[in-house]
């Protein structure tokens, strides 16, 4: 996505943390601790090195419900089901930070899906696009063809809301090359 808008990274990294929802935790709440969390640590192991350090993740919720980052096929089956035909949320976190400073955005957008039937499910399912990825889907992909409407950033659904992302960095100083 950040290559789309002509920012080319100097490193990507994806830091350890601890992805687990506390108890009670709202959606919104858990998509920008762990977008701040993965910024810290990445911050935290470039020391004094000046740095822009972006972070970014995704939770898809339906109701106060967060859905897990898939692992296995049983798993994003239970995720889809439970979307079908319903109207959820994605909140996408994203924090940039600076030797000028720090931003913090979190982003939502309304996904509904039509109603999916068992054939749809499996030919999904047999992609493998669901590994690893919020919700059990990506939209960027053949779960595209279930998303009924949306109302919000489709880059967001994809995991990194891009009008809000370049905003955040031209806060802190950045600005498009030539």
């Amino acid at each position: 996505m950040l290559r789309q808008a002509g920012i080319e990274p100097a490193r990507l990294e994806a830091p350890q943390i601890d992805e687990a929802p506390v108890p009670r935790e709202l959606p919104r709440d858990h998509a920008l601790r762990l977008a701040e969390a993965k910024n810290a640590a990445v911050a935290a192991r470039l020391g004094a090195e000046p740095a822009l350090v972006l972070a970014a993740d995704t939770v898809v919720a339906c109701g106060r419900r967060i859905l897990p980052k898939t692992i296995d096929a049983a798993e994003a089956e239970r995720c889809l089901r439970l979307l079908s035909g319903r109207r959820h949320r994605v909140y996408t976190g994203v924090v940039a930070s600076a030797p000028s400073g720090r931003a913090a955005r979190v982003v939502l957008t309304v996904v509904r899906f039509k109603r999916l039937h068992d054939d749809e499910i499996a030919w999904y399912l047999a992609s493998g696009e669901w590994r690893g990825k919020a919700g059990g889907y990506a939209i960027q992909g053949r779960a595209e063809a279930f998303v009924a409407s949306i109302n919000g950033s489709w880059s967001n659904v994809v995991g990194l809301p891009l009008a809000v992302t370049l905003d955040l960095l031209r806060g802190l100083g950045w600005r498009p090359a030539g």
